[in-house]
């Protein structure tokens, strides 16, 4: 049986530096779903034409530039990210090979093969974030569970998570006794006593 062996991070993407090559349809998409889950994130998009929707929504955003060009090598550098989603799989491909060179992850939009990670489902409530990863097979299954954690996370959640670390810092004792104490109280969560 295959297996996912995707290795889950939360990035700081207002500590990074991240491009995406492309302003059409999919520049949005990517854009807009990096900024609804990190909306400070510190982003330029490079495009030779932009979608209104996009400038629109970087009007919104401070930390994210928008440069009028077609792709160039030097617009690697300092980068610690990088994202293609232009029409001309040769650029996307150009934009990959150049990024590989430095050493810098990158995801080639609707191309597996050319994605050092891919954009998964993300449900956010509060402090609580659960990312969603179906190894690049089934982005609307993705959504499903998305829409599904969505819907069953109670909104409260964050207040419990706040509460939960105000205990935690009142704790004393080793390492161990304080993730057994940790383990005891939220054992309901599991739904056993």
């Amino acid at each position: 049986m295959e297996r996912n062996e995707l290795y889950p991070i939360f990035l700081k993407l207002h500590q990074l530096n991240i491009l995406i090559v492309g302003g059409g349809n999919v520049g949005l998409e990517k854009l807009s779903f990096m900024l609804k889950s990190s909306p400070n994130a510190n982003v330029e998009v490079v495009a030779t034409k932009f979608l209104p929707e996009l400038e629109a929504l970087v009007e919104k955003h401070p930390s994210v530039k928008l440069t009028q060009s077609k792709f160039k090598k030097k617009m690697l550098k300092k980068r610690h990210m990088v994202i293609a989603c232009t029409d001309d799989l040769e650029v996307n491909k150009r934009v990959f090979d150049l990024s590989r060179k430095r050493f810098l992850i990158c995801n080639i939009a609707d191309t597996p093969p050319l994605c050092d990670y891919y954009l998964g489902g993300i449900v956010t409530k509060g402090n609580v974030k659960i990312a969603i990863s179906t190894n690049g097979k089934s982005p609307t299954t993705a959504k499903r569970l998305r829409e599904f954690f969505e819907e069953v996370i109670p909104e409260d959640i964050n207040k419990m998570v706040e509460n939960l670390n105000e205990y935690r810092k009142t704790l004393k004792g080793n390492f161990e006794d304080k993730v057994q104490k940790m383990n005891e109280i939220t054992q309901a969560l599991k739904g056993k006593q």
